[in-house]
C-alpha cells in the first residue's frame, strides 16, 4: 500500500502532471466564471485533449477542472446573481445580497475556502472509506432513491425566505416544467404545445440564467429609483468596493470564521460526502440539504436567503465534499456518481482501465491501484492550486463590482445569450431563456422564490422515473415505507413539511392557555 502511494505521488508530482493540473486549474475557473458553462461541459470539452494524455495526466486533468470549476461557479453567483453551476443555485440570493452591501470580496473568500475544506474532507471519505461506503449505498432501490431525491426537494421549498406556501408553489412551478417533452419513461410528448424544439424537454441551463439572471436585469433595469439607492449606498462608500481586498485584510477573518464554523463545516462536509456517493444525486441535491440543515440549526435563521455567510459556507463545503465521494461508485462499481464521474469513466475505459472492486488490489494490477491513489493525491494538489488562483479570480471578478450599472447590465445580457446558445447552438434556448428571465421577473415581484423552481426543473425528471420504476414493482403505498432506510427518509420528509406547523399550533395553544 504504501509502495503504491508513493508511485502515485511521484506520477501526479512530475513536472509535466503539474504543468496539465495548473492548466486545467485555469481553464476550469475561467469556464466554471461564465454563466450556462458548467463543470460538466467543461469536463466534456476536455475529454479530446485526454487521448494524448496518460492515464493518470487524464484523470488529474478531469478531477482539477471540476474542483476549480465548482468553486469559479460562485463568482457569477455572487456578482451578479447568475448561478455559474446549478449547486450555486442554492446561496445564490445569500451571495448577492453581500454583494448589494459591498461584501462581494468577503462572500467569495469564505466560498473559496469553505470550498476547499470540504474538497479535501470529501477527498479524505474517498480514500478512507470507498469500499464501506460504497457497499451501504449498493442497499439503495428506487424506493430509497425516490425519497432522497424528495428530501432535495423539500430542501428547496422549506428555506425559502418568506413563505413556505410560495416555496412550494415555486417547487410545483418546477416540477411542471420538468415535464415538458417526452416523458421519462413513456415517449409520449407532453405540453410542447406544438414546438418540436420542447420534445427533449426545457433545458436547466438556459432556464437557470433566464431565472437569476435576466430577471435581475429587468429588476434593476425597471425599478431604478430602488436599483440608484442601493448602488449608491453599497458602492461608493464600501471598503470592499472601493479598494481591492488584499489577502492580509480579509484573509484572517476568513480562517477565524471557518474556525468559528468548524463543527457546522463538519456536518456540511458529511452530508455532502454521504449524498456525493450516492448515484445519480451529486454535489447539487449536498448544496440544497446542507444549506437547509445549516438554516435549521442557525441562530439566526432569518438571515438565510438576504446574505448569511453560515449558509453560504456550509453549502458550499457540502457541494465540494460530494465531489470526491461522488468518484465511490464510479471506481468500486462503474457506476457514475454524477454526470462528471460519468464522462470519467468513459476516459479510464478507454485508456483501457475497468472500474471494479479489483481496481483497489495492488496485487492484482499495480498499475492501476496507483491510477486510484493518484485520484486521491490530485484531488489534494487541485484544492491546494485552487487557493491562490482563487485569490486571483476574486480580485479579477470584483472589477464586475465597479462597473457602472448602464454598462454592466448589457454585459450580463451578453452572458446570458452566449451562455444560453453555446449549450447547443440552439437560438430556442436564447427564447427560452428571455421568457423564463420574464417569468422569474414576475414572481419574485410577488415574493415567490426561484432556486426552488430550479431544482424542480433539474430533479423532476429523476423523481418521476423513479416513482414510476416503484409503482411498477409495487403499487401499494406500503411499499414506499418497505425497509430502515425508507421510513427514516421519509419520516423526514414528512418532518421537514408538517413539524412546523405542529410547532406552530403548539405555541399558539400554549399562548391561549397562559
Amino acid at each position: 500500500m504504501t509502495e503504491v502511494l508513493q508511485i502515485a505521488i511521484e506520477q501526479v508530482l512530475a513536472a509535466d502532471t503539474l504543468v496539465i493540473i495548473l492548466i486545467s486549474a485555469i481553464y476550469g475557473i475561467f469556464v466554471g466564471s461564465i454563466p450556462g458553462l458548467t463543470a460538466t461541459m467543461a469536463v466534456a470539452l476536455m475529454v479530446p485533449l485526454t487521448f494524448f494524455l496518460s492515464d493518470v495526466q487524464a484523470v488529474s486533468a478531469i478531477v482539477t477542472t471540476v474542483t476549480c470549476s465548482i468553486f469559479a461557479g460562485d463568482i457569477p453567483s455572487t456578482l451578479v446573481r447568475i448561478p455559474g453551476t446549478p449547486a450555486s443555485a442554492a446561496y445564490a440570493s445569500d451571495a448577492y445580497a453581500l454583494t448589494l452591501r459591498g461584501l462581494h470580496a468577503k462572500a467569495l473568500k469564505v466560498c473559496l475556502l469553505f470550498s476547499i475544506l470540504g474538497g479535501l474532507f470529501g477527498t479524505i471519505t474517498l480514500a478512507v472509506a470507498a469500499p464501506q461506503l460504497a457497499a451501504f449505498a449498493t442497499q439503495f432501490t428506487s424506493y430509497e432513491y425516490f425519497w432522497l431525491y424528495v428530501l432535495g426537494l423539500t430542501c428547496a421549498a422549506i428555506v425559502s425566505d418568506d413563505s413556505r406556501l410560495k416555496g412550494a408553489l415555486a417547487l410545483f412551478i418546477g416540477l411542471l416544467l420538468s415535464t415538458v417533452g417526452l416523458g421519462t419513461d413513456y415517449s409520449v410528448p407532453r405540453l410542447t404545445f406544438g414546438f418540436d424544439q420542447l420534445i427533449t424537454g426545457i433545458n436547466f441551463i438556459p432556464a437557470m440564467i433566464g431565472l437569476f439572471g435576466m430577471s435581475e436585469v429587468l429588476r434593476n433595469a425597471l425599478v431604478i429609483p430602488q436599483a440608484n439607492a442601493i448602488e449608491a449606498s453599497a458602492t461608493p462608500t464600501s471598503e470592499v468596493t472601493t479598494q481591492p481586498a488584499a489577502a492580509d485584510d480579509v484573509t484572517p477573518g476568513t480562517f477565524r470564521f471557518a474556525f468559528q464554523r468548524k463543527f457546522s463545516l463538519l456536518r456540511s462536509s458529511v452530508i455532502g460526502s454521504i449524498v456525493g456517493m450516492l448515484p445519480g444525486a451529486g454535489a447539487d441535491i449536498a448544496a440544497w440539504i446542507a444549506y437547509a440543515v445549516s438554516k435549521r440549526f442557525s441562530k439566526t435563521p432569518e438571515e438565510y436567503g438576504k446574505g448569511s455567510l453560515e449558509g453560504i459556507g456550509d453549502a458550499t463545503g457540502a457541494n465540494n465534499a460530494a465531489l470526491g465521494s461522488a468518484w465511490i461508485p464510479a471506481l468500486v462499481f462503474g457506476i457514475p456518481g454524477d454526470s462528471v464521474t460519468a464522462i470519467a469513466i468513459g476516459v479510464l475505459l478507454m485508456k483501457n482501465i475497468t472500474p471494479g472492486p479489483n481496481i483497489f488490489d495492488a496485487s492484482e494490477d499495480p498499475a492501476q491501484a496507483a491510477l486510484v491513489f493518484g485520484v486521491y493525491v490530485t484531488f489534494v494538489v487541485a484544492n491546494l492550486v485552487l487557493w491562490p488562483l482563487g485569490l486571483l479570480a476574486i480580485r479579477a471578478g470584483g472589477v464586475l463590482v465597479r462597473i457602472p450599472r448602464r454598462i454592466l447590465l448589457p454585459l450580463i445580457v451578453l452572458f446570458c445569450v452566449i451562455g444560453s446558445y453555446a449549450l447547443n447552438g440552439s437560438y430556442f434556448d436564447v427564447t427560452v431563456m428571455m421568457a423564463m428571465g420574464v417569468f422569474g421577473f414576475v414572481l419574485e415581484r410577488f415574493g415567490v422564490p426561484l432556486a426552488p423552481i430550479v431544482l424542480g426543473l433539474i430533479l423532476g425528471g429523476e423523481v418521476e422515473h423513479k416513482f414510476l420504476q416503484c409503482i411498477t414493482k409495487d403499487p401499494s403505498i406500503g411499499a414506499f415505507f418497505s425497509g430502515p432506510i425508507t421510513i427514516g427518509l421519509a419520516l423526514i420528509c414528512i418532518g421537514l413539511w408538517i413539524g412546523p406547523v405542529v410547532i406552530s399550533a403548539l405555541r399558539r395553544t400554549t399562548r391561549l392557555t397562559e
